[in-house]
């Protein structure tokens, strides 16, 4: 695959931000150096590496139903690059009759769409496993919620006129690996996924302009898809009979068991799952009515309900919001009423519309992928 990396789209920062990672690669310079470059983080985040920044939104934050950008977590193999949003080009090839490059003005000639949809990183809630996976550590908050703003895929490969052996649309992002002996990060999806009407180019993320640490100037967006396949900085889209080569597509992000191939099956739609919100673990909070609140999701479908189990004990539903979009999550909450003082448990579970519930543990993979865990809080009430 040609490298969708064009030159004219470097900036000077680009290249000194190259000149740095490549100088730190070298031991020509200190880490810190680098750094400095980089996005600053803002002080609410929670810092899981350093370098890429991969940044893990706080529990409280979950509570609301659009997450804001500036707590929305933040998760990339190799950093953000800096392109010029005038410059930006995103090139279609392969199995299409009529390829042809877009800039952003190009995509909004398109009918433009919003709808909210559920992002989680593939390996959220990596660190519940036992025993431990390597990998980055994160704990509840690699997910966030957002309205995403763009163009449906599929009109964009409808004007294309896609060639009847187009099985598989792949794509690369203009970022770059730090040393040419690490692979590219390409993916590719089916193209019945490409073509779901809810598959989106995006140039916008809660009624602003994208920000670049979530991808801008545009992005795939796959609600009901882990992560892993809502590709930042796109670049280049190639239409083609079979899923992508490459590391990150034939080895990475690949789960126990066997798909019809023989080969560990692909991380795709997210599985049940409901977060805890309020009250946050450990809490000290006064007797009287408490609110117990959160978000819940799901791959395909939508939750059906939600229920909450005090200290161990019977099952009770919460309150559960109706789903706005496909692939969107909905908040649930829960009154307690006049709990006893002392220290308790608060657990909660989901199940979605195809009747699958959240388990106790998730099966233990490698990897550490999809953490679907029941979500459980300590708290201390006080008289």
């Amino acid at each position: 695959m040609d490298d969708p990396d064009r030159p004219e789209l470097w900036t000077r920062r680009r290249f000194i931000v190259r000149g740095l990672a490549a100088g730190v690669a070298a031991g020509l310079m200190p880490a810190s150096f680098a750094r400095a470059a980089s996005t600053a983080q803002p002080p609410m985040m929670l810092e899981r590496l350093p370098r890429p920044q991969e940044l893990e939104t706080p529990v409280e934050y979950l509570e609301t139903y659009d997450t804001p950008n500036e707590v929305f977590f933040v998760r990339s193999h190799f950093g953000p690059p800096v392109i010029d949003r005038d410059a930006w080009r995103l090139e279609f090839q392969g199995m299409v009759k009529n390829p042809k490059s877009f800039s952003l003005r190009d995509l909004r000639k398109f009918p433009v769409v919003t709808l909210p949809a559920t992002l989680q990183c593939a390996g959220n809630g990596r660190s519940l496993y036992s025993p431990k996976v390597p990998g980055v550590q994160w704990l509840k908050g690699g997910v966030g919620n957002a309205e995403w703003t763009g163009v449906r895929l599929r009109d964009v490969l409808d004007a294309l006129r896609l060639r009847p052996a187009a099985r598989h649309m792949q794509s690369a992002g203009f970022d770059l690996p730090p040393m040419p002996t690490t692979p590219r990060f390409v993916r590719s999806i089916p193209i019945e996924r490409a073509l779901d009407p809810t598959t989106l180019l995006a140039f916008e993320m809660n009624g602003a302009p994208l920000p670049v640490l979530h991808g801008g100037p545009c992005r795939l967006i796959v609600p009901g898809w882990a992560g892993d396949h809502w590709l930042k900085w796109i670049g280049r889209i190639t239409l083609q009979d079979h899923e992508a080569e490459g590391f990150y597509m034939q080895t990475g992000y690949r789960i126990s068991g066997q798909d019809q191939a023989g080969k560990p099956p692909p991380v795709t739609a997210n599985r049940v799952k409901s977060l805890i919100a309020r009250p946050l673990d450990n809490a000290v909070m006064p007797a009287g009515r408490i609110v117990v609140s959160g978000v819940a999701f799901t791959g395909t479908g939508a939750v059906e309900r939600v229920e909450v189990s005090l200290d161990g004990g019977a099952w009770v539903a919460a309150d559960l919001d109706r789903q706005r979009s496909p692939g969107a999550w909905q908040q649930w909450r829960y009154t307690w009423d006049s709990p006893k003082a002392g220290a308790h448990t608060i657990a909660v579970r989901a199940t979605d519309s195809a009747g699958n519930t959240q388990p106790d543990q998730t099966p233990w993979n490698k990897s550490g992928y999809l953490w679907n865990g029941i979500d459980r809080v300590r708290c201390e009430v006080r008289s």
